[in-house]
Parts: structure tokens; C-alpha cells; sequence
């Protein structure tokens, strides 16, 4: 398939200067929502090489709050990024030939939840994969709550919505008859597997081509780690197993069983999986071990170094999502957040955290304009916020795809409240830039009424922490210091962390923490007025 988007591809001299000769160099993708990426980082944790390239965002328009990606293509354009960074090295003044001085490991972050099924034997998906805003199985989540969206937390940690796996699972065998079919017949059920896009990546680059231009590869590794499996409603949060009853409570009314083995083994976040194949055509990568699979905001939470109890970060992306280490230990929420997996470094114990997600922070950005046409990029957004000094009573609730954490409200719609006639545009930038800080106070509290721990900073990352503004005002109403750290891409490092530390590259997360580094801090100043 050729790519539809332009691949922006980039050789950071300095860093490669400072690495030396013969330099250590470790792998990341990072498969999101938007758009795909595949970066290099040495040994000093520093962004060696990176390219990045947009996927087609699909919404079918006879479905509102539909939303799709192509697997096949989510796949070429990570291959193509890889591709573009081993040429991009080759041919730069350091002549860097990653088919001989091979990285030390790859390490993948992903998108969570985004749901895709595929036959293991043709290597083709059934479907389009059902990205995790979408809002299609709203209808499905409330029937299998029956009035009481938290009757599984106490085995999942989750509540039963729409975000989640196993509800996009449910949609799939109930509406695409070849899916249902196959899994009804004795022979070929065996064929069906079920994956977030950690699965689907792994399964790729350690297949062999299946011989069909509109096919992926087969053969590979079916596996996904405990952050990305505690995303499902499938996987008991105690013992980090699939969990057969689960299972049936998301999937039975489909008049289809979902057998165990549709679902990816579950491995721990740092730990050599396997080795790539090269028989798709990328020679680079041929034998490069894959240690590190975190879901894309537990790689966040990795790559800030917030290893202790306690420490906690913020996204700002497509969403926003805040998370809290707390430890070995498991701590259930009753304010609306989510119980999930941290992470797991090898044999050692599960590391588990508190969350809330919200599903637009960046994406809000993105409908001013895309959609209002009121910006031409994001960083307008802060210049036009920047021209009033407040936002004169106009609120924006950006709940497109309904609320999430902590209010869990899929009935709920956007609205922009307050409006008067002497409002314009800067107004409404505004509103929306607060928006976002707003949405991540309520997490905040939430997260102190769970925990009663008192955060004494919050790590920041993602596109949004370019915006003075935005971070100046986060800081303001929760009173306490923003920081966001010299390397931006901390999801990307973070799975690199993890490809490390599984390989030998790095000795002890200790070792990881002093590599990050604080390069801005906004402290609180708005008046008790």
C-alpha cells in the first residue's frame, strides 16, 4: 500500500555527536491515534532520529461518533517511518548503517483500546480497527450494565463503557457476519484473533509476508502486555490473567463463545518477547530483540521517571490523561477514576496506578480548525487566547465523544455556555485552552478524594505542553507547579526505557530517573480572588 501522508523525517547532529562512535542506540515506536512515529534514542535517553507520518482518520458519515482506522495501513506507515529513519541514517554525515550496527532493541507504545480483529491464517482484518473514542458501542456497554456500570470493577478495575476492548469486541461479533461465521465453525475459530495495536505491531514485524497485496503478515507473536490487557474488561487486575467469566459477561449475548485463545498471551511491559523477522523486507531489523510494550500513557508515566507511589504525570494529547503511581499496591476508586496496571518489569511485581482519561484536549484544538475554522494550527490558539484577559463567562465542555473520567456520562454532548454578543473568537480559543485545564482538576481531585496522597508537582508531556498559557493556567487552578521535562517525547521514551532495561542497556530504573531532566517550571499565581 502506498502511504497516503507525507513522512517528516529528522537527524539530530548534536545528539549523535554527543553519543560518539559506535553509538548505543535503541528503538521506539509510537503508534497513536493520530499519527504513527519511529524514533532512535541513545544511551543519554536523547532523541537521536525520529519520523513521523499521519494515518487516515476515518468517520464513516452515515455514523456520528463513528470512528475507524485502516490496520493495513497503520502497519505500512510504521514500516515506512523505520524505513525513512535507517536511510535517514545511512546516508547523514555519521553513515550510521543499522543493518551493521544494529540497535540494541525496539521498544512500542500504542494507542489503548483501539480494537482489531484479523484471521491469523490470510493475515487479513475483518474490520477496520475501532479506535477507543468511538462511541458505536455506547448502546452495547449500557445493556451489559444493566443499570450498574461498576459491577465488574472489582475483578477489572473498570467500569463497563464504550472506551474500553472487550466493548468494541462485542460490537464486532455481533455485526460482522464472516467474524461470527468463522468463530461459529469448528475449524476455523482457532483461526480468529482479537488485538489492541501493541498486538497487532508485534504480531507484523515478527510474521512473514502472507503472499497477498491486501493482507498483512502471519505467523508472528501474538502477545500484548499488562498494561495494554488491563484496558479490555477482560483481564482479572489480581492475577493478570484473561478471566473466562469476564469474558462472558462482555461477549455472551452475542450467541458467540470467545475462546481464550483469540486473546494475545499477556507478557510483563519489560521482557524480550522475541526477535524481528526480515522476510517483509526491511533487513535493518532483522534479529532486533523487542523488549518493551507499554500502553501509550504508562509509557508517559515510564519515560517522566515516576517510578514511586505517588508520582504522577499528565498528557496532553489527542485526550488528556492523568496517572498515579500507587505502587504494589491495587487501589479502587469511588470518584470516577480508573484502577489500572502501571507496568511490570520482568518477574517483579505488577506496579498499578489510578487514572482518569478524558477524551479531547488536543482533538478540541484540532475541531477550532478543522472544524470552526477559526485557527490555522494550534499554536494560534495561544495568540488568539493570549488577546483577552480572560474568557468573560464563556465555558466550552468539549464532550464530543460524551464524559469521561471522573463523570462517565456517554449521554453527555458538547456545549459552549455563556455566550453574549461582545464574545469573538479569542474567547472561544480561550475557553477551549481552559477546557483542558479544567478537565484535569477534576482528575485531580478525584485522585486526592481515591488516594488522600497530596500531589507536590505534576509532569507534564504531550503536544499541549507547548502552550505557555494553558500550563501558566493548569498550575493556577490546581496550586501546584507544572513541569515539563527536556525531552517531549515521553511516551516514545518510555517504551525505550523499557526495551532497555529488558536488554542490558540500562542497569536499574534508578539509572533511568537520572536521565530525565526538568526544563520548565510554571509556578502558581493566581490570587485567592
Amino acid at each position: 500500500m502506498k502511504p497516503k501522508f507525507e513522512c517528516s523525517t529528522s537527524i539530530i547532529s548534536d545528539v549523535l555527536k554527543e553519543a560518539g562512535p559506535n553509538p548505543t542506540l535503541i528503538g521506539s515506536i509510537d503508534q497513536g491515534t493520530s499519527s504513527t512515529r519511529f524514533l532512535v534514542f541513545t544511551k543519554q535517553g536523547r532523541i537521536a532520529a525520529s519520523a513521523q507520518m499521519e494515518h487516515t482518520q476515518i468517520f464513516p458519515p452515515e455514523h456520528v461518533g463513528w470512528h475507524e482506522h485502516d490496520p493495513i495501513e497503520i502497519w505500512t506507515n510504521t514500516l515506512f517511518c523505520i524505513k525513512n529513519v535507517v536511510d535517514a541514517l545511512k546516508e547523514s554525515e555519521f553513515n550510521i548503517d543499522l543493518s551493521t550496527t544494529k540497535l540494541k532493541a525496539i521498544g512500542i507504545t500504542n494507542q489503548r483500546e483501539t480494537t482489531i480483529a484479523w484471521n491469523k491464517t490470510t493475515g487479513k482484518p475483518y474490520y477496520n480497527a475501532i479506535v477507543w473514542d468511538d462511541l458505536r458501542t455506547t448502546e452495547i456497554a449500557n445493556q451489559i450494565s444493566n443499570g450498574d456500570a461498576n459491577r465488574l470493577r472489582d475483578k477489572c478495575g473498570l467500569p463497563i463503557a464504550s472506551y474500553f476492548a472487550g466493548t468494541k469486541v462485542r460490537w464486532l461479533l455481533d455485526n460482522v457476519p464472516e467474524l461470527k461465521k468463522d468463530l461459529l465453525d469448528d475449524d476455523k475459530k482457532d483461526q480468529i484473533f482479537f488485538g489492541t495495536v501493541d498486538t497487532w505491531l508485534v504480531y507484523q514485524l515478527t510474521g512473514s509476508l502472507s503472499g497477498d497485496d491486501n493482507a498483512s503478515n502471519c505467523g508472528g507473536l501474538f502477545i500484548t502486555d499488562v498494561s495494554n490487557a488491563s484496558r479490555w474488561l477482560f483481564m482479572d487486575i489480581k492475577t493478570l490473567e484473561w478471566d473466562k467469566e469476564l469474558v462472558s459477561q462482555i461477549c455472551s449475548g452475542s450467541g458467540v463463545d470467545v475462546p481464550l485463545s483469540a486473546l494475545p498471551q499477556i507478557k510483563p511491559s519489560s521482557h524480550v518477547y522475541g526477535t524481528c523477522n526480515a522476510n517483509f523486507g526491511l533487513k535493518a531489523l532483522e534479529g532486533i530483540p523487542i523488549g518493551g510494550i507499554l500502553g501509550d500513557q504508562q509509557a508517559a508515566l515510564f519515560g517522566q521517571g515516576a517510578f514511586r507511589p505517588g508520582e504522577a504525570k499528565n498528557t496532553y494529547g489527542t485526550g488528556l490523561f492523568l496517572m498515579m503511581n500507587t505502587g504494589e499496591q491495587l487501589t479502587p476508586s469511588s470518584h470516577g477514576l480508573l484502577t489500572t496496571v502501571g507496568y511490570k518489569i520482568g518477574n517483579e511485581p505488577c506496579i498499578y496506578a489510578l487514572e482518569g482519561s478524558v477524551s479531547h484536549s488536543g482533538s478540541t484544538i484540532q475541531w477550532l480548525r478543522d472544524q470552526l475554522q477559526i485557527i490555522s494550527d494550534a499554536a494560534e490558539s495561544e495568540t488568539l487566547a493570549s488577546q483577552v484577559n480572560s474568557n468573560d463567562g464563556l465555558y466550552f465542555v468539549p464532550a464530543f465523544a460524551g464524559l469521561f473520567a471522573p463523570y462517565w456520562r456517554d449521554d453527555a454532548r458538547a456545549c459552549i455556555v455563556g455566550m453574549t454578543a461582545s464574545h469573538n473568537r479569542c474567547h472561544i480559543a480561550r475557553a477551549a485552552l481552559e477546557a483542558c485545564a479544567y478537565q484535569t482538576k477534576d482528575v485531580f481531585d478525584a485522585i486526592y478524594a481515591d488516594s488522600n496522597v497530596s500531589l507536590k508537582e505534576l509532569r507534564v508531556d504531550g503536544g499541549g505542553t507547548a502552550n505557555k498559557l494553558l500550563m501558566q493556567f493548569q498550575s493556577d487552578i490546581i496550586n501546584v507547579p507544572v513541569v515539563t521535562p527536556v525531552i517531549k517525547e515521553t511516551t516514545a521514551l518510555g517504551a525505550a526505557f523499557a526495551a532497555g532495561l529488558a536488554t542490558g542497556v540500562w542497569s536499574s530504573q534508578e539509572e533511568l530517573r537520572k536521565l530525565w531532566k526538568e526544563e520548565s517550571r510554571f509556578q502558581p499565581s493566581m490570587s485567592d480572588d
